[in-house]
């Protein structure tokens, strides 16, 4: 993998971190007030989602940054991994979660479809890559 292309996932990782924080916020404060809890949870993962694969698609849509298959594979695990390692560092060290309620959002027997997210999290690069290149 390029380092130009390693900076550049790693910056995207940042401004994703930026946008799902925007995205929670407009959950906590206008969808569950509106909607409930439970859509409100779907509602905002189908959000985030769509914003992983727009930024995703702009990206690879607007650079020419060189990359192969294994490289957007590779994208994807590294912002899969460190949107895990951040969710669950800031949620218990930063906003004191337990680590069960943490877990909580993974329970899709409980209608918690944060999985869906994380799936697109790791496809993106390559559903995007690929259909660009």
């Amino acid at each position: 993998m390029e380092t130009v292309l390693l900076l550049w996932a790693l910056g995207l990782w940042g401004l994703l971190v930026i946008c799902a924080i925007l995205n929670g916020s407009f959950r906590q404060f206008v969808l569950i007030p509106r909607i409930g809890q439970n859509l409100g949870h779907v509602v905002s993962c189908i959000t985030l989602s769509a914003v992983i694969l727009l930024i995703s698609y702009l990206f690879f849509h607007l650079t020419s940054v060189g990359y192969s298959v294994s490289d957007l594979w590779f994208v994807g695990l590294i912002w899969l991994s460190l949107k895990v390692i951040f969710e669950f560092g800031f949620g218990h060290f930063v906003m004191k979660r337990s680590w069960g309620t943490l877990l909580e959002d993974y329970n899709m027997l409980k209608g918690r479809v944060w999985v869906v997210v994380l799936i697109v999290t790791l496809t993106a690069p390559h559903l995007t890559g690929s259909l660009l290149s």
